[in-house]
């Protein structure tokens, strides 16, 4: 059984991308994770430290990760937790890896904007191609002559 875990925080560094001699796209970065605390007394937040997460990805989301994220931005982050001991120079510790499986920015402190990655028959398809109507994500029934905003010009929501 695995742990799976959800961190939000900021990308300490930019995030290192690599191919292996394999061919195999890898992407590392260091998530910082702020934490704070009501102090009762004052009735004000203050930081109380930040937990520190080692990121790995793989494949075509190491490749998403290192064209779509920098240095300081924020990031939802979901994926297998790994403690990992570690021994160098007479100390010991633990680092908190984290295998990521979606990685996303937090909406919460800004805006982004998506651009689906082309995949398969239709990475070369044109817009006008049949590639169009074979879209998964197509809602069905669509037809893609239909007006974007709806009669009486009004969204639904």
């Amino acid at each position: 059984m695995q742990d799976t875990i959800t961190v939000t925080g900021n990308v300490a560094g930019n995030p290192e991308f690599k191919v292996t001699a394999g061919g195999l796209a890898v992407v590392n970065f260091r998530l910082g994770s702020a934490q704070r605390r009501l102090d009762r007394s004052t009735g004000t937040w203050v930081d109380d430290g930040t937990n520190w997460y080692n990121v790995s990805a793989f494949r075509g989301l190491a490749e998403h990760i290192a064209a779509s994220v920098t240095k300081g931005e924020p990031l939802v982050v979901t994926g297998r937790l790994r403690l990992r001991p570690w021994e160098s120079g007479g100390k010991k510790g633990v680092s908190i890896d984290i295998d990521a499986e979606a990685v996303g920015h937090d909406l919460r402190w800004g805006t982004t904007s998506y651009t689906k990655q082309a995949t398969g028959a239709n990475a070369s398809a044109s817009p006008s191609s049949s590639g169009e109507a074979e879209d998964a994500w197509a809602a069905p029934g669509l037809d893609s002559a239909a007006p974007a905003v709806p009669v009486g010009g009004e969204t639904p929501f």
